[in-house]
């Protein structure tokens, strides 16, 4: 075997990502209230163990330590989210406290020249907004410009690369149809109202931030897959893989970057829930199409995995992926009578995710070409990663500091999406950095912290930090700005005259 080494740009940015809820515990010091999830963990069967993120990895207090942990891999950025319920509790006045933490980690992070990147909403809103109607109200979106701007008040000087909203589909769709997170609702209307609200939100905080200040990198991070029919050229199998793409990645790339919804999919929630729709064209006031769309700066593609369905069911399944709590849950797709996944062989994460980076690819080229391009907008993969059951061994019963995880089926993944994304680069797609998730082990919604994403291992009970081979890799790829990849020795041909 010989090497085949692949570049990086230099001025690609390699990072990790986090969330507030997910990482920080202090949930209920210096002023912090209750988020939703803190009040969703507590619903019994909610989250695997009954699992709450009151301390998880007590980043709160524990941040110098890690952000030199995000010095030693040698992160150009690191994308945070900030709590809503810690800057203004209850969704009311602000909180100097909450603030403070945010302005001493930023402060941490430009000391060690890592580029901070602040996300305003990773799904914690204060309980007490929901419990007056959450996402489904048009005052929550404009509670969150509200909020986003006090962010601003205090970080505007700090702080260069925002980005709205995380995964507003989970955030609507998964959250208030589909019941699997918080708050928990199980309702297509909800659902569909919450999107439109979200995505409101997003656009009237864009249009508030570039007036302050039009220097500002402003963007938005969807979740986004890559939808393939088993038989392209059986109908049935091609809508199932239509109605995926509709309702997961055009039902936001669509109004953020065309300024409507897809009229295919509002057909076919119409056909399922027509009070669904019909709530939504009443939610929809003039003008707000037009505010969804302010243009942007950078969009945050999230990939994780792929879809592979079909118009008939597979005689064996794969296993869903959902998180197995005792709460009821239905499908988070309004539309999803006659949509069935299939098995196409591929590696599975323990989250039972294919394992499929050549469709990262793929969505890459689909959105810049689709989207991104004629809006003058770039692309970053914000999010990318995998859980698998890491075991921490001590190599040297007489050496403490000999901890190791040894996670090669991380590496792989690590590696092979890097090297999607500059196979996406060299199509001519503008991608400009990579976000690993996670930095570390940390609360996995509703899995508790029963599955490990980190490059980082995280012992619950001590809160000690170990990095995985998988971070010793990145750091290497980091540090040389490039992937070395196995290329097969061809033996020459026996030419003879």
């Amino acid at each position: 075997m010989t090497e085949n080494v692949r570049t990086f740009a230099p001025e690609f940015l390699f990072g990790a990502a986090t969330a507030a809820y997910q990482i920080e515990g202090a949930a209920f010091e210096d002023g912090r209230t209750a988020s939703i999830w803190d009040a969703f963990s507590r619903v019994p069967g909610a989250v695997i163990n009954g699992d709450t993120g009151d301390v998880a990895c007590d980043h709160y207090h524990r941040y110098p330590q890690d952000v030199a942990l995000m010095k030693e891999l040698g992160l150009d950025t690191y994308r945070f989210s900030v709590s809503w319920s810690r800057v203004r509790p209850d969704g009311g006045a602000v909180n100097a406290k909450g603030l403070d933490f945010y302005k001493r980690l930023v402060d941490q992070l430009r000391e060690n020249d890592i580029l901070p990147w602040l996300t305003l909403y990773h799904w914690d809103m204060p309980q007490a907004i929901e419990e007056r109607g959450g996402w489904t109200l048009r005052s929550t979106a404009e509670q969150f410009t509200e909020y986003a701007l006090s962010v601003h008040d205090a970080l505007g000087d700090r702080v260069q690369n925002w980005t709205t909203l995380n995964e507003p589909w989970c955030s609507s769709f998964l959250s208030y149809t589909a019941g699997i997170h918080a708050p928990g609702r199980y309702s297509v209307t909800d659902g569909v109202l919450a999107a439109h609200h979200l995505l409101l939100g997003h656009g009237m905080t864009v249009q508030e931030l570039r007036a302050r200040d039009a220097s500002l990198d402003l963007g938005i991070t969807l979740n986004l897959t890559v939808a393939d029919p088993v038989d392209p050229t059986e109908p049935a199998d091609v809508d199932a893989a239509r109605r995926i793409d509709g309702q997961f990645n055009r039902w936001f790339l669509d109004p953020i970057f065309r300024g409507a919804y897809p009229a295919d999919a509002i057909e076919d929630i119409r056909a399922v829930e027509p009070a669904a729709i019909d709530a939504l064209e009443a939610a929809t006031l003039p003008g707000d199409l037009e505010t969804i769309s302010t243009p942007l700066q950078a969009l945050g593609v999230n990939y994780y995995h792929g879809e592979f369905v079909a118009g008939t069911p597979d005689p064996h399944p794969p296993l869903p992926g959902d998180a197995p709590t005792s709460r009821p849950a239905r499908s988070p797709f309004p539309s999803f009578e006659g949509i069935y996944w299939h098995e196409r062989g591929l590696p599975r994460t323990s989250m039972n995710w294919e394992v499929d980076p050549a469709s990262l690819t793929r969505l890459l080229e689909r959105v810049w070409d689709g989207y991104a391009r004629e809006a003058g907008t770039t692309l970053y993969v914000t999010e990318n990663g995998a859980a698998y059951d890491d075991v921490l061994v001590v190599e040297d019963a007489g050496d403490a500091s000999a901890r190791r995880v040894h996670d090669d089926d991380r590496v792989v993944f690590l590696r092979g999406h890097l090297e999607a994304i500059l196979d996406a680069v060299e199509a001519g797609v503008d991608v400009r950095g990579y976000f690993y998730w996670s930095l570390m082990d940390n609360y996995e919604w509703a899995w508790g912290y029963e599955k490990r994403f980190g490059i980082i291992h995280v012992d619950y009970s001590t809160q000690e930090r170990t990095m995985k081979d998988s971070a010793l890799e990145y750091r290497r790829v980091i540090a040389d700005r490039a992937i070395e990849v196995p290329v097969a020795s061809v033996p020459l041909l026996d030419v003879k005259s």
